[in-house]
């Protein structure tokens, strides 16, 4: 798997979600591997704008003709925005996982120190080879 798969300018989990910082506002979607494994997406279940969450917490649900899979957030806070296209257009995350695919955006109770506990796009390589 090659980096381009995943790209440096955001964090990772280990649970295959990643985190894109824009100012004090994070973006989160699944990683490129995490949708290979899940293959034809099918439904979405995303979070309600205004939940509070804590990170690693599991807070909405990706199905696939295979199977179900739950999305955590990698950060502390409150949901503040989702991709509503997903409601229509779930396959967005198979094609387009890192733009188009997002899930929700989040805005962190604790980014800096949260920010840091995740994975580089290096380390996350290393977990999913």
């Amino acid at each position: 798997m090659s980096s381009t798969k995943n790209p440096i300018d955001r964090k990772y989990t280990k649970d295959h979600e990643w985190a894109l910082r824009e100012g004090d506002i994070v973006v989160v979607g699944i990683t490129w591997y995490a949708q290979s494994k899940l293959k034809d997406i099918v439904f979405v279940d995303l979070p309600k704008v205004g939940k509070k969450v804590n990170k690693s917490e599991p807070v909405a649900v990706v199905e696939s003709v295979k199977t179900a899979s739950d999305v955590y957030s990698p950060l502390s806070g409150e949901i503040i925005e989702v991709n509503k296209e997903l409601e229509t257009s779930p396959e967005l995350i198979n094609k387009d996982p890192y733009n188009k695919g997002w899930i929700f955006k989040i805005k962190p109770s604790n980014l800096e120190k949260e920010w840091n506990e995740l994975l580089d796009a290096k380390d996350y390589e290393k977990l999913i080879q």
